[in-house]
């Protein structure tokens, strides 16, 4: 055997070795904490993260006949389907007030973060899973369960002039924040009123991925909260207590 003969048997050996290595090294998984970090939306974390309806929306719909099935991505859509459906004839009466009158209006905000909106499907899927209803003033209401005809507990609007959710221009409305508020005498007690549009304020900024602010658009912290019950507590306390009588006059 020559020694060119040789060098050749060589040089392919090698060649099957490197090849088997480039296989095995690429293919193979790799264990926790070694090579680089993988980001969330490149690992199969993204799969299951809840998704957004906001910009990306059409996007979605266009891809949902070629993707793979994804229940909470199609959940979620049918969600805002549904919501859209039911309030795109609203009935005008559902959330008006019983009377125009009111002594005291307790407000909260939900605003985007910087450099970013609150988009209107996702505001109207928000407010479905608060169990917000849509209604008087193309606005969101919490009506008393079984007695919707008392009016609204309180109510959320967009800042933006007019202060409505037009169903007709949902797919683009877009707002920096959104306002709860609960106009007092309410349909219930001022401090359960209070009780009831707290969780939803914040289960609402927690879908959003938005701040929730107090009526002067400070971040809303444990003790402006204890103040607030404290206030409502006294309301509600003057509210029950009877008139005072006037000493009649000589």
């Amino acid at each position: 055997m020559t020694d060119m003969w040789l060098m050749r048997i060589g040089i392919a050996v090698a060649g099957a070795i490197l090849f088997a290595a480039i296989w095995y090294f690429g293919t193979r998984p790799r264990q926790g904490g070694q090579g680089r970090r993988v980001r969330a939306e490149e690992s199969g974390e993204r799969d299951r993260m809840e998704p957004t309806l906001g910009a990306q929306i059409e996007q979605e719909l266009d891809a949902a006949g070629d993707a793979p099935d994804e229940p909470g991505r199609h959940a979620e859509l049918d969600l805002f389907d549904d919501a859209v459906g039911e309030a795109a004839t609203p009935n005008s009466e559902l959330g008006r007030r019983v009377s125009d009158d009111f002594d005291k209006i307790v407000t909260l905000y939900i605003a985007a973060r910087a450099g970013q909106v609150l988009r209107g499907p996702d505001i109207v899927v928000a407010a479905e899973k608060a169990g917000l209803t849509y209604g008087h003033m193309n606005v969101f209401h919490r009506l008393v369960e079984g007695h919707p005809e008392r009016g609204p507990i309180f109510s959320v609007a967009n800042i933006r002039k007019p202060g409505s959710f037009e169903m007709s221009e949902v797919q683009s409305l877009e707002t920096p924040a959104i306002a709860f508020f609960l106009t007092l005498p309410a349909p219930a007690a001022a401090l359960d009123a209070w009780e009831m549009m707290l969780p939803t304020a914040q289960r609402m900024a927690e879908l959003l991925d938005g701040v929730l602010l107090d009526e002067q658009r400070n971040a809303l912290g444990r003790q402006r909260v204890a103040h607030i019950r404290d206030d409502l507590r006294a309301y509600d306390r003057q509210q029950e207590a009877p008139p005072v009588a006037r000493s009649p006059r000589w």
